[in-house]
C-alpha cells in the first residue's frame, strides 16, 4: 500500500468546475483511493500513450505536441517506477495524481490528454490491464506449486499408502497417485484464468462516461495497441461491466480452497498420529513455550487465507448486486479485495511450493499403514465378483469376514483357511492371492486408476501440459 506524501502543492482536480468551493474534508477523506490505486499507474500510463496516439490520429494533437505527449509519459513513467514522483493528499486517484505530474511537465498542453475519455473508462481499462498481467503471475506460482508436487509425486509412483474416506483408511492407493490428485485442481484453477483472460481481453477505452465520444476516435486501434483483442461494444456495458473482477475472484477463491485442502492434508501427514511426511526446518516453525514443536505454520496459513479469498469474492458480488447502469461511485470498492486476492496468492504459493519440495516423506510408515483398518476388504469382495457372485452377495460375505476380524483382534492374514470357509464356502484358499498391498495396487490398470502404470501415465500428461502452461505465463500481454 502506498501512503501519500504531504509536500505542498497546487490541488489537481478532474472535476469542480460547476461547484462554488471544495469538497468538506469528510468527503475528501472517504473519497481518496490513491493509497491502494496507485498500483494502476503503470497501466494508466500505458493507456495514456495509446490514447495520446489516437487523439494525434484523429487531428486533436499534431506530431509535436504527441512527441511531447509521450516524452513526458516515459518521464513520468521512469519517476513513478523511481519514486520520485509520488501520490500526495491532495491526490484523489490514481488518474489525478498522474495529470498532475502531466500538467507539472507539460502545462496546459497536458490537459489536452483528457478529451475523449473518463475516468469511467479509464479505471475500468487500468483494472482489465492490471489484472491479465497479474494473472499469469498468479499462474506462474500455481505452475510452481504444481511442479513441486509433481516432483514429489514422481518418488512415490509405487509407494503404497491408505487412500482415506471420511478420514478414515479405505483402500490402498500410491502416494504418488495422491500428490497428482492435488494437481488436477490447480490444472483446472490455471484453465479457468486463461479462459478468463478471454473474456477480460475487452478494452472499455472509448467508451468515455458511459455514451462513447463524438469526437472521431478509434476504440478498436486503441484496444490492439493495449493488448485486447477488441474494443467494448456497448459503451454502456463496457463502465458498468465488473463480471471480469468478480470472476477473478472467483477463480482466486476457488484455488484457495484448493490450497486450503492441500494445507489441511499436510497438517495431518506431519502430525503424531500420521507421521508420513516431515517438513524441512527452513519451512515449519517451533513455539515459544514448548521446545520439542515443530509446527506447519504454511499449511495452516493456506488454510486461514483462503477466507480472505473467499470474503473478497462475497464482497464484490454484495456491491454489484443492486447497481443501476452504468457507473456508480460503489465500484470504488472492486479494487482492493483483486489487489489483495493477488498479494495473497503471490505470498502464499512460492512458501507452499517451497515446503512441499522440500518435505521428506516417510515412506515406511505409509507402506505400513497401506493394509491397516482392513482397506483389502474391496479387493475381497472383487475376488469374489469375478467369481461370478453377486456383488450385494460378495458384500455382505466380505462384512462378515471384517467381523469375525474384528471380533479376534487380528487381520485377514492371520485367519486360517477353516476361517475362511467358516464365513462363506465361497472363500477358498485362493482369496489369499489379492490379501497383499501389493496385488491390490497392480490390479488398477484402468486409465486414471492408482497402480503405478496408469500413475505413471498420468505423471507423464501433467508435465506435458505444466509445460503448456509455462509457455503461457511467460507471455506479455500488457505493453511496455
Amino acid at each position: 500500500m502506498v501512503s501519500v506524501t504531504d509536500q505542498s502543492v497546487s490541488r489537481t482536480s478532474l472535476w469542480g468546475g460547476r461547484f462554488a468551493g471544495g469538497p468538506a474534508e469528510a468527503l475528501a477523506r472517504l473519497s481518496v483511493s490513491v493509497q491502494f490505486d496507485w498500483r494502476l499507474a503503470p497501466y494508466d500510463l500505458a493507456g495514456s500513450r495509446a490514447h495520446a496516439r489516437v487523439l494525434a490520429h484523429a487531428g486533436l494533437l499534431d506530431a509535436e505536441e504527441l512527441g511531447r505527449m509521450l516524452a513526458a509519459l516515459d518521464d513520468l513513467e521512469a519517476a513513478c517506477a523511481s519514486g520520485s514522483f509520488r501520490p500526495t493528499v491532495d491526490d484523489e486517484d490514481v488518474h489525478t495524481a498522474l495529470e498532475r505530474g502531466l500538467l507539472e511537465r507539460l502545462g496546459t498542453l497536458g490537459g489536452k490528454l483528457r478529451a475523449g475519455r473518463s475516468r469511467n473508462d479509464q479505471v475500468a481499462t487500468d483494472l482489465r490491464l492490471y489484472l491479465r498481467d497479474h494473472a499469469r503471475g498468479v499462474a506462474a506460482r500455481l505452475v510452481e506449486l504444481a511442479d513441486a508436487l509433481v516432483s514429489q509425486a514422481a518418488q512415490h509412483v509405487e509407494t503404497p499408502a491408505p487412500g482415506m474416506t471420511h478420514v478414515q483408511h479405505a483402500q490402498p492407493v500410491t502416494f504418488g497417485h495422491w500428490l497428482l490428485a492435488h494437481v488436477q485442481p490447480l490444472l483446472r484453477d490455471l484453465d479457468r484464468l486463461r479462459d478468463w483472460d478471454k473474456r477480460t481481453a475487452i478494452s472499455p477505452l472509448g467508451a468515455g462516461a458511459l455514451a462513447g465520444s463524438s469526437l472521431p476516435l478509434d476504440p478498436v486501434v486503441v484496444a490492439k495497441e493495449l493488448g485486447f483483442t477488441t474494443s467494448a461494444a456497448n459503451s454502456m456495458d463496457a463502465v458498468a461491466d465488473r463480471d471480469f473482477v468478480a470472476e477473478f475472484l472467483f477463480i482466486t477463491a476457488m484455488a484457495g480452497v484448493h490450497l486450503s485442502r492441500l494445507g489441511e492434508e499436510v497438517v495431518l501427514w506431519t502430525s503424531q498420529e500420521f507421521g508420513w511426511v516431515e517438513l524441512d526446518d527452513a519451512f515449519a516453525t517451533g513455539s515459544s513455550i514448548m521446545p520439542q514443536k515443530k509446527n506447519a505454520d504454511i499449511a495452516e496459513l493456506a488454510r486461514g487465507k483462503s477466507g480472505r479469498l473467499v470474503g473478497g469474492l462475497v464482497a464484490v458480488l454484495t456491491m454489484l448486486k443492486g447497481l443501476p447502469l452504468t457507473y456508480d461511485r460503489d465500484m470504488q470498492e472492486d479494487k482492493e479485495p483483486v489487489f489483495d486476492a493477488v498479494d495473497t496468492l503471490e505470498l502464499l504459493l512460492p512458501a507452499l511450493a517451497g515446503m512441499i519440495s522440500t518435505m521428506t516423506v516417510r515412506a515406511d510408515r505409509l507402506a505400513a499403514a497401506a493394509p491397516v483398518g482392513f482397506t483389502l476388504a474391496t479387493e475381497v469382495a472383487d475376488w469374489l465378483v469375478r467369481q461370478n457372485v453377486p456383488f450385494r452377495e460378495a458384500h455382505e460375505v466380505t462384512g462378515k469376514l471384517v467381523s469375525l476380524c474384528e471380533s479376534r483382534g487380528c487381520g485377514f492374514d492371520d485367519l486360517s483357511d477353516d476361517d475362511l470357509r467358516g464365513v462363506s464356502p465361497l472363500l477358498t484358499p485362493e482369496v489369499r492371492q489379492v490379501l497383499t498391498v501389493e496385488s491390490a495396487l497392480a490390479s488398477r490398470t484402468t486409465p486414471g486408476s492408482t497402480g503405478p502404470g496408469p500413475v505413471a501415465d498420468q505423471l507423464a500428461s501433467v508435465q506435458d501440459k505444466l509445460e503448456g502452461w509455462r509457455e503461457w505465463t511467460a507471455q506479455r500481454v500488457v505493453p511496455r
